[in-house]
């Protein structure tokens, strides 16, 4: 199905380089990429021991795949390939990460994963990697073009575990009452996923008194859509928010804030960033939605380490989805867990995501003894 315009279809258990105007090393240093190894392991083309592995990421630092995905996927690959030579870049932008995928191609990576910032950008370099017989893994996001593999969580469930969770905490408004949905872009399909998963549970219960498509996942362009939907609907006619993530959800709560209204309705959110947790023990936001990361990394890894030594992963995929341009892609849906108030200790803290002295600041160690946060 086109981007944007269908989800990826889901089924059950089946079965020359291109050249780039931008020298490698400049656009690596300009994203602000490592690398570290060398060479094209103890074979080229992927057929070595060793295949050279490129990952691309949307976002490092302090985003979620900067604290939690990076390292993972470093971590299993030092395990499962420990002398496999790796190049790594980051980058919210997508013009740049296109760039950075059309130098890993030039440097001669044997296998790469992806997660896109515009998976419809990105798409001729992911047709040129295939040209250059580099087999693709996407990564969290559905990419377009010729990939090899694809690991995510279950889409359609995180908006069912963010729908029901919604119904729960509007108590008696749940049917009936209005609500505002602040999704993610169009441009990325795990967005409608997310979207259609939430209807499935919402429709006929709920009025939508508005919902937006939010322009590059952004939190500014939230904040302005969740100022215009108080404009429109009143401060006091909005009984829930359904936000796909917790950035969203963040803006949407600064929003309220900043128009005064009282009591917050219940927002949900993605991702269990430690912002988020924070807010949801400091009762501002009322869930998030958990994905255990090290699952999804070690998947991909174990996919990209097998097509990069030409080998089959089927037995690896628990299913297949298609993009718009292939079928039958293999795949691995990993499931999701609910986060509120009650779970974070059993869930983010058992974990190992957070230790509760990171969870808890001063301000908010009342909140977080009441919780049974506590050391």
């Amino acid at each position: 199905m086109g981007l944007g315009v269908g989800l990826p279809a889901v089924k059950g258990r089946s079965r020359g380089r291109a050249s780039t105007a931008v020298a490698i090393a400049a656009v690596l240093t300009l994203a602000g990429a490592c690398t570290s190894g060398g060479g094209g392991g103890d074979g080229g083309g992927g057929g070595g021991h060793s295949p050279t592995v490129g990952l691309l990421l949307p976002g490092g630092g302090a985003s979620r795949f900067g604290q939690f995905d990076k390292p993972l996927i470093e971590k299993k690959l030092g395990e499962l390939c420990p002398s496999c030579p790796t190049a790594v870049a980051a980058t919210p932008d997508p013009a740049m990460q296109r760039q950075q995928l059309e130098s890993m191609i030039t440097r001669g990576v044997d296998v790469l994963i992806i997660a896109a910032v515009d998976p419809q950008l990105l798409r001729p370099s992911v047709e040129d990697a295939h040209r250059a017989g580099i087999p693709v893994v996407a990564y969290d996001r559905l990419a377009q073009g010729p990939i090899s593999g694809y690991v995510t969580f279950d889409g359609a469930k995180v908006g069912k575990l963010q729908g029901t969770a919604l119904l729960k905490a509007m108590g008696a408004k749940a049917h009936g009452g209005q609500i505002v949905m602040m999704n993610g872009a169009t441009t990325d399909p795990n967005a409608g996923w997310f979207k259609q998963g939430a209807l499935s549970v919402l429709a006929g219960k709920v009025r939508i008194g508005k919902s937006y498509d939010t322009v590059g996942w952004r939190p500014e362009n939230a904040f302005v859509d969740m100022r215009a939907a108080i404009a429109a609907l009143g401060a006091g006619r909005i009984d829930g928010v359904l936000a796909a993530n917790d950035s969203l959800a963040g803006a949407v709560i600064s929003a309220l804030n900043a128009t005064k209204v009282r009591p917050l309705p219940p927002v949900t959110g993605q991702d269990a960033d430690l912002a988020a947790v924070r807010r949801i023990v400091g009762g501002d936001q009322y869930m998030t939605v958990y994905k255990p990361y090290k699952s999804a990394a070690d998947a991909a890894v174990e996919m990209a380490v097998a097509l990069g030594r030409g080998k089959s992963v089927a037995s690896i995929a628990t299913g297949t989805v298609d993009n718009s341009t292939v079928k039958d892609i293999p795949a691995v849906l990993l499931p999701s867990v609910p986060v509120t108030t009650g779970d974070i200790k059993d869930t983010l803290v058992k974990d190992g995501m957070y230790t509760v002295a990171q969870i808890c600041p001063p301000n908010l160690r009342s909140a977080c003894a009441k919780a049974g946060l506590t050391p």
